[in-house]
């Protein structure tokens, strides 16, 4: 994995693993990383961070899944 490094206001200085589960849900639920690679960023066990995401309002699945769940459910 590559480091960044990311500027963030002061207000955050104590919320570094707050902020690191926030951003890696966020890109997940972008489409940008997947559920394993967005674990592995914050260091935790694939099924962990799946629990939290809703923490951050992410739906562990994707647009494509709940269009066809709310697509069965009007048959």
């Amino acid at each position: 994995m590559t480091t960044m490094i990311l500027q963030v206001p002061d207000e955050l200085e104590n919320e570094h693993d707050e902020t690191a589960r926030f951003i890696a849900a966020k890109l997940y639920e972008a489409g940008k990383i997947t559920l394993g690679k967005a674990a592995e960023m914050v260091g935790m066990k694939k099924w962990d961070f799946a629990e939290i995401l809703i923490n951050y309002g992410v739906h562990m699945l994707d647009s494509s899944a709940l269009s066809a769940i709310n697509d069965a459910e009007k048959i």
